[in-house]
């Protein structure tokens, strides 16, 4: 983890991702989890991760940055 990142929470985040569109998540712990809001900049965190999805579907976004499959929750945050 860099070093003015933090955790964002400590649980993930269920969402509806919509097909085709374009998601930031947040991997610094800064922003609207799990969302980016841009605080990044303000912090000099890591950057966002942009990703989308082919299909319509319900997922569990990260909120720790501990996990080993971003931006999805993989229990990391139970350790």
């Amino acid at each position: 983890m860099k070093e003015n990142n933090i955790r964002g929470g400590d649980a993930p985040i269920q969402v509806k991702l919509e097909a085709d569109k374009n998601y930031s998540w947040c991997s610094c712990g800064h922003g609207d989890q799990p969302f980016c809001n841009g605080s990044h900049r303000k912090e000099k965190a890591t950057l966002p991760l942009t990703f989308s999805v082919e299909e319509e579907k319900e997922a569990w976004l990260c909120t720790c940055k501990l996990t080993k499959n971003p931006p999805y929750c993989d229990g990391s945050h139970n350790a």
